[in-house]
């Protein structure tokens, strides 16, 4: 070896025999920045709390952000892309026969981890499945579509392929039309097919080229840059953020009255897995953050865009922009905690976190609401989360009515509405003009109730008198776990109008109905277990 010249580190990717100097690195940064490799994901690096980036080292799955690459040196790494053609076709295919890939971030993590639970035993039941499951988080899917494509995969599935038919898409399935649906649900351009479970749906800092200079906010206002993404950290001085052991506490103080019902909300953030990311040319247009999935609206006044455009017409070179985790949760907006109180008629008042453009939402579905808004120090807030606003307007006076009608979206028409049942099956029947492919209009209500469920009971996060976020790792969101989603039946109506969004109706729907059926208790998230 050269005298001064870093080590090397030697082992097997995908099949083939790879050298890379030892830097000190992570697997997942030797995957992604030595090498070039794109399906393992960084959605929290390096918390090692996603799984978005589990690849198989000697067949095991392995979260690659916080496993040092040089303890894998000699050893065999398969990641998504890497698998047999046959595995990854009939994963790929499962997942989109079952609408088990929305964004598609974070299913090459789970297809490994499936890959490696199908390897030691192929006959897993559901349990086992869920279990497995525990070292991700989907934000999308709502968990039930995943546990059906292995089914589907397995060929554990009456309806789903089996081990001889492995056409998991289905012949004669029109994948335009469900890519429109899956756009409509989304809020952003958005494609369907067994390529987007691999992790294939283009997401800009996937699509960054090679030569890029790399930029990541410094906690100052500035941008650390750097030619690797090592190097922008270090001169961004990134410390590792820490998840806080204080409990999400509600802001707001409900208004004094003889109320029919009360309920305060702590803050919520949006948790969608993909980190902010663009890059941009110099004197170009900056690559869209939203890429194949529209972050449940948390994304619509990102910053990166912006930046990467300034930084590469400064630096005269092509720019990435990245956020890691705790910037997203420091500078991305949160869904406004509320504090109220209602009558059986209708009538109440809503204390809210001072929202732009929120007075306007509220009053198209509680027009007896008086709203009061109230400038509390805290992260941004935004009416773009989903159904921010008239979602809780809406739950407060189904609580208070003792009954909850059915949910009419009052920006697109459509209807949706929810029960649960004391067999804890949480049913819905959702109508939303022509359906257009009912696998993927399933799929995302299915995530809208999963997030509504997760939204009551263990959604939030801790800020301090001051403002300041403390919960800055995504495990201290608080989505609920596979192990802990109940069932859910989607009941799709045919409607005969113009196709319309129906996940955010549904998100309503079920949160109303989930909270009537724990009683109506005043402070969110409530702690409750769904099963």
């Amino acid at each position: 070896m050269t005298p001064g010249a870093r080590p090397l580190i030697q082992l097997e990717v995908d099949g083939r025999q790879v050298e890379v100097p030892d830097t000190g690195q992570s697997l997942l940064a030797l995957l992604r920045e030595d090498l070039g490799l794109r399906s393992p994901k960084d959605g929290c690096s390096p918390q090692g709390q996603c799984g978005c980036c589990t690849v198989l080292v000697d067949g095991q799955a392995r979260v690659a952000c916080v496993t040092p690459a040089r303890r894998v040196t000699g050893r065999s790494i398969t990641t998504a892309d890497g698998l047999p053609a046959e595995d990854a076709t009939r994963w790929a295919e499962a997942f989109a026969h079952t609408g088990a890939s929305q964004c598609g971030f974070c299913t090459p993590g789970i297809i490994c981890r499936l890959e490696s639970l199908h390897a030691k035993d192929a006959a897993a039941d559901h349990a086992a499945v869920e279990q497995a499951l525990l070292a991700h988080l989907c934000r999308c899917t709502g968990w039930r579509t995943i546990v059906d494509a292995w089914d589907a995969a397995t060929g554990n599935d009456g309806d789903g392929p089996a081990s001889g038919d492995r056409r998991a898409t289905r012949p004669g399935r029109d994948l335009e039309a469900a890519s429109t649906r899956a756009t409509i649900e989304g809020g952003s351009l958005q494609t369907v097919g067994p390529d987007v479970a691999l992790g294939r749906g283009d997401f800009a800092d996937d699509t960054a080229p090679p030569e890029a200079l790399v930029a990541v906010p410094d906690g100052r206002g500035g941008w650390g840059v750097g030619e690797t993404l090592a190097e922008a950290r270090a001169a961004a001085g990134k410390v590792q953020g820490r998840r806080t052991t204080v409990d999400p506490r509600p802001p707001l103080e409900v208004p004094d009255g003889d109320w029919a019902a009360t309920l305060r909300t702590s803050w919520v953030e949006p948790a969608y897995l993909e980190p902010d990311a663009s890059w941009c040319q110099p004197g170009g247009d900056p690559v869209s953050p939203l890429a194949n999935g529209g972050a449940f609206g948390g994304k619509r006044a990102t910053l990166v865009g912006a930046v990467a455009r300034a930084l590469a017409d400064q630096h005269g070179r092509p720019v990435r922009v990245l956020l890691n985790r705790e910037d997203v949760v420091r500078l991305g907006p949160k869904r406004p905690p509320v504090a109220g109180g209602a009558h059986a008629d209708g009538t109440g008042v809503l204390r809210m976190v001072r929202t732009p453009g929120i007075a306007e939402v509220v009053a198209s579905v509680a027009p007896g609401l008086v709203l009061e808004q109230v400038d509390v120090p805290g992260p941004p807030t935004s009416v773009d989360l989903r159904a921010a606003g008239w979602a809780e307007a809406t739950v407060l006076l189904a609580g208070a009515r003792g009954s909850v009608a059915p949910v009419v979206d009052p920006v697109r028409g459509s209807f949706a509405e929810a029960v649960i049942g004391d067999d804890g099956v949480v049913r819905v029947r959702v109508e939303a003009g022509e359906v257009l492919d009912e696998v993927v209009l399933r799929s995302y209500c299915t995530g809208a109730a999963h997030m509504a469920l997760s939204w009551i009971s263990s959604e939030g996060i801790s800020v301090d008198d001051d403002g300041e976020v403390h919960d800055l790792t995504i495990r201290s969101f608080g989505v609920l776990r596979a192990v802990d989603t109940p069932p859910i039946e989607i009941d799709v109506v045919a409607g005969t109008g113009l196709p319309v969004r129906a996940s955010d109706a549904v998100f309503v729907a079920v949160a109303a109905a989930g909270w009537l059926h724990l009683g109506c208790p005043s402070e969110w998230p409530t702690g409750t277990r769904w099963r």
